[in-house]
């Protein structure tokens, strides 16, 4: 959980920052020469049953193009046709870097960002429990904090209601962010915010039930000393 947790969060990092890189037009410009141009074309059915016969028809082109940059050699894989329509070896381009990697070519995008394949897909799919371990890690780090002192009893059961209402309220700002995605609006920094509002929801929701918790000032046991937490 740890190593998608700190997976999630590079990239989560890497799609922000070349989103802020080029729109304060921070990306560094290099003089390049295009080495090699592969392409690549799929055909097939979209839907239709299992044998495909009343699906869309559908053709896909996409390249991969080989740069030069000073002595270096990089490769952009699965550009789309609409980035590299007119490109051919030889050309001499401009390439827009981002810490070496190739974000535009000529000023078109070739950066893949969020898409389902390679680790992004892995993230996709286990992003609900990344998110609801988060949100429990917050939930008991902050119990646990607020018994040190002795005043508050902090039981197992003070998690549950805040943990539900972290969940719902992450799931719902997930869905928001999947409608905009649908509709082309996707945000760089998506991760952060179902939990984000998840995890502020269940803070707040066990703020009021350690209010319950609290022990009574005053209240000594048998002999003298403050009652023990369990």
């Amino acid at each position: 959980m740890a190593a998608l947790i700190l997976l999630l969060a590079v990239r989560t990092y890497e799609e922000t920052a070349v989103a802020h890189a080029r729109s304060n037009g921070s990306l560094r410009t290099a003089e390049a020469t295009v080495t090699k141009l592969t392409t690549r074309t799929t055909s097939g059915t979209d839907g239709g049953g299992q044998d495909g016969g009343d699906g869309h028809w559908f053709v896909t082109t996409t390249h991969t193009i080989e740069l030069r940059v000073g002595a270096e050699t990089k490769t952009v894989n699965d550009v789309p046709d609409r980035s590299a329509y007119d490109l051919r070896e030889g050309q001499r381009v401009a390439a827009s870097l981002w810490h070496g990697r190739v974000v535009e070519i000529d000023g078109r995008d070739v950066w893949h960002g969020w898409h389902p394949g390679g680790w992004d897909m892995t993230l996709f799919v286990t992003y609900p429990l990344i998110t609801g371990y988060v949100i429990a890690l917050a939930v008991t780090a902050a119990g646990y904090l607020a018994g040190l002192g002795g005043r508050v009893r902090f039981e197992q059961e003070h998690r549950i209601g805040p943990l539900g209402l972290g969940l719902v309220v992450g799931a719902a700002a997930a869905f928001v962010l999947i409608a905009r995605a649908a509709s082309g609006h996707v945000v760089p920094f998506w991760p952060l915010i179902p939990i984000g509002a998840g995890t502020a929801a269940a803070l707040a929701g066990l703020r009021g039930k350690l209010r319950w918790a609290r022990v009574p000032t005053g209240t000594d046991t048998p002999g003298g000393s403050a009652p023990a937490r369990r």
